[in-house]
């Protein structure tokens, strides 16, 4: 690494060709995660081995949760952590319309109805005011979600959960080592996360619950397996949710790394936030330290497709997350049960919004790059 406010000149990773395409994400994975891989295809325990709960332990004390329950993916790690909260028919979950489909999907799948409140413009995060106004007699849960590494108001939620007895379900897929005051983000309630390929740090596919709960630790244990613990009887409905022991073994390689990643990805972040012309980049809010899993800026509504036209010309990805809100995916009609959604921050938001590449595999002739194209773009009269 250079210095504080310069990218690395010299990536650990081969240099690619000056002109080759900037990608919006560069998944990591070295001779550290083969040989971890090597060792246990050399071995005879593929599943509910060693390294799973290893790698339980080592990400739950991470974030400073006494317990962490690894999944199949981010997506049943949501499902699980309603299942085991025992979370069903009748019940209502508040949950942000601006995240990935699974925040809501997880909620219909466990039998209970999503009810959708509006996001705060500053974080991309639910609105703690917007979620309270939401609560009903059969509100269970409330479910902020860590957009784009950025930590949602946890104080806030903290005392809202206190306050109406609600379950706190973080779904921070997408915040991994993020802080809030100082404190991990999924070590205030129960939290989800996700190891998708893309994610800050993957095990290809999987996910993980944490909780400082013993008995929900249990609860949880027995959701993943087909509600049986060990070789008992079935105590409860659940399914094969679990996670193998390949996935553990690099899972554990890159729990190592993501400090250095994170470190990089501020960094980054920082760099291009000093010098994009035209857009807004993320804000700096106090209290919160975001990982930036994505870097996401907005710009006048009417001018992204240009814009990303403009730098997908010269050589740059970019992503929208997301164009359209949880509630209008076509899966939702006929789901909604009568919610009068006004949304206008959540709207805007999937107007204006737009991720570039934020890394930890970029140096600093990629950064120069992105910033060049962006500030070379003329918007449209």
């Amino acid at each position: 690494m250079a210095g504080l406010d310069s990218p690395r000149q010299n990536s650990t990773r081969a240099q690619a060709a000056d002109g080759a395409r900037v990608t919006i994400a560069n998944p990591t994975l070295g001779v550290e995660e083969r040989a971890a891989v090597l060792a246990v295809l050399d071995g005879h325990e593929f599943a509910k081995g060693p390294r799973v709960a290893a790698f339980e332990r080592e990400f739950a004390e991470f974030h400073g949760a006494r317990y962490g329950v690894a999944t199949s993916s981010g997506a049943t790690a949501l499902l699980v952590a309603l299942l085991a909260h025992g979370i069903g028919p009748g019940d209502e979950v508040i949950v942000p319309s601006f995240s990935f489909f699974a925040t809501a999907a997880a909620v219909v799948l466990a039998g209970a109805s999503p009810v959708f409140a509006d996001i705060d413009a500053a974080s991309f995060c639910l609105s703690p005011e917007a979620a309270e106004a939401a609560v009903t007699e059969r509100t269970k849960a409330v479910m902020p979600v860590h957009l784009f590494g950025m930590p949602a108001d946890m104080a806030a939620f903290s005392e809202l959960a206190e306050r109406r007895g609600l379950v706190l379900l973080e779904d921070a897929a997408q915040a991994h080592g993020a802080t809030f005051r100082g404190r991990s983000v999924g070590s205030f309630g129960t939290s989800a996360f996700s190891f998708y390929a893309t994610k800050n740090m993957t095990t290809l596919e999987g996910g993980i619950v944490l909780t400082s709960d013993a008995e929900l630790c249990r609860r949880l244990r027995l959701c993943r397996n087909h509600g049986r613990e060990g070789d008992s009887a079935h105590s409860l409905i659940g399914g094969n949710f679990r996670m193998n022991e390949l996935a553990a073994a690099i899972g554990r390689v890159q729990l190592a790394r993501l400090p250095a990643w994170t470190a990089e990805r501020r960094l980054h972040a920082r760099y291009l936030s000093a010098r994009l012309k035209f857009v807004a980049p993320p804000l700096d809010i106090p209290g919160r330290d975001p990982v930036f899993h994505q870097y996401t800026v907005r710009l006048p509504a009417g001018q992204r497709d240009s814009l990303m036209a403009h730098l997908d010309a010269r050589g740059i990805d970019t992503r929208v997350y997301y164009p359209r809100p949880i509630h209008a995916e076509p899966a939702f009609r006929g789901r909604l049960g009568g919610q009068r959604l006004e949304l206008p921050e959540t709207l805007r938001a999937c107007r204006e919004v737009l991720s570039l590449p934020v890394h930890s595999g970029l140096n600093e002739a990629e950064l120069d790059r992105i910033v060049a194209a962006v500030n070379t773009f003329r918007p449209e009269a």
